[in-house]
């Protein structure tokens, strides 16, 4: 029995986990302006390595069993008339509405365009990029920006590769000074020069680029991994404004439903939910929706359950690869300080196959 219609706007990891767990309760419809899912995880070796520019791209095709996939962009909500509208011009009637959009990354870890072929040219450019500098600057020193920086001296041994972070240490925003240094201690190793308190800009040539001190750094290639940014402009520009905080997330409460829009639930990177923007919390923010949306729906029925409230994720295990073969990985110990594992674990967690075999199967395909 299917006890109403679902819409998920959005196919990242959070969408496509939320989706797949009500396709046997629900009718789900999921709304991705892109033809296959984006496996955002191996994307920063894609923009890097040739023979991994087709690992991001997953069909969508065997996610669903009863639900589908339409692949559009919403354009409107009806709150009171119960419809999403798509540019195409179809309007999808809900029940339960799902927001699951994400967020904005840097290249290279952006999907460029609406089809596979589109993202891979994209990738392809940069790896030209890569391949034919002299000089490549990474800006930022988080995971993602020591990991991008870590690929690109391994693909680029011959070349100069500067990290410029504008924090005190690498991976400060973990909390684990050990992390940093570790970090820092591998990339200095394998002749990466690593600037600290260095907050970068472009500079007033081409090529050239500024710290906040005035000094000129000269480079033939850029990479920015600094920040994402929730992809919610369009619920802006579709007049739901009232939805978000000040920094463009979407307000939920602590079941997950958008504040005052009891019919309306938001998960992964598109919340406002306090804790790290991480895949595994994404994943967990859809479990608890899963749930919460199948009580909503039978909430009159003489089985009805209770909803549950999600707890945020303060400490979840980060993985950091250093190519395909070391890395770090940060894992919560109760009542201390973060361990921090190094290369073996890393390497069997995450860094060889970036989890591309695990989310190959979530979609119904095999891992290979």
């Amino acid at each position: 029995m299917q006890d109403g219609n679902v819409v998920v706007i959005g196919g990242g990891y959070a969408g496509v986990r939320l989706a797949k767990r009500l396709d046997t309760t629900a009718r789900v419809t999921l709304v991705d302006r892109k033809e296959v899912f984006f496996h955002r995880i191996a994307s920063l070796r894609a923009g890097v390595r040739p023979e991994w520019t087709v690992t991001p791209f997953i069909p969508y095709d065997r996610l669903l069993t009863h639900g589908r996939v339409v692949t559009g962009k919403a354009v409107r909500i009806d709150s009171d008339g119960r419809e999403v509208h798509l540019a195409t011009g179809e309007r999808l009637p809900y029940d339960v509405l799902v927001i699951a959009t994400g967020a904005d990354y840097p290249e290279p870890a952006r999907f460029a365009g609406t089809t596979a072929e589109e993202a891979a040219k994209s990738f392809g450019e940069h790896q030209r990029k890569v391949a034919t500098a002299r000089h490549l600057l990474v800006v930022g020193g988080g995971p993602s920006g020591v990991e991008l920086a870590a690929e690109i001296r391994l693909a680029r041994p011959d070349a100069r590769v500067t990290l410029a972070h504008s924090g005190p240490e690498l991976l400060h925003s973990t909390g684990s000074a050990r992390a940093g240094q570790k970090a820092r201690a591998w990339l200095e190793a394998h002749d990466v020069e690593v600037r600290l308190d260095s907050f970068m800009s472009p500079g007033n040539d081409f090529g050239t680029y500024r710290d906040a001190h005035g000094a000129i750094l000269e480079a033939d290639a850029s990479f920015w991994a600094t920040g994402t940014t929730p992809n919610t402009l369009w619920l802006r520009l579709a007049g739901h404004g009232a939805w978000l905080n000040g920094s463009g997330h979407v307000k939920v409460d602590a079941m997950l439903q958008v504040e005052g829009h009891p019919d309306v639930f938001a998960v992964g990177d598109v919340n406002d939910v306090g804790e790290l923007k991480v895949t595994p919390a994404a994943l967990a923010q859809a479990e608890v929706a899963a749930h919460n949306i199948r009580t909503y729906l039978r909430s009159s029925g003489r089985h009805s359950k209770k909803p549950r409230s999600y707890r945020a994720v303060h400490r979840t295990p980060l993985i950091v690869p250093f190519g395909a073969a070391d890395g770090l990985t940060l894992l919560p110990v109760p009542g201390g300080e973060n361990a921090v594992l190094g290369g073996r674990t890393t390497t069997l967690a995450k860094a060889k196959t970036l989890m591309t075999p695990y989310m190959r199967r979530q979609l119904g395909y095999t891992a290979a």
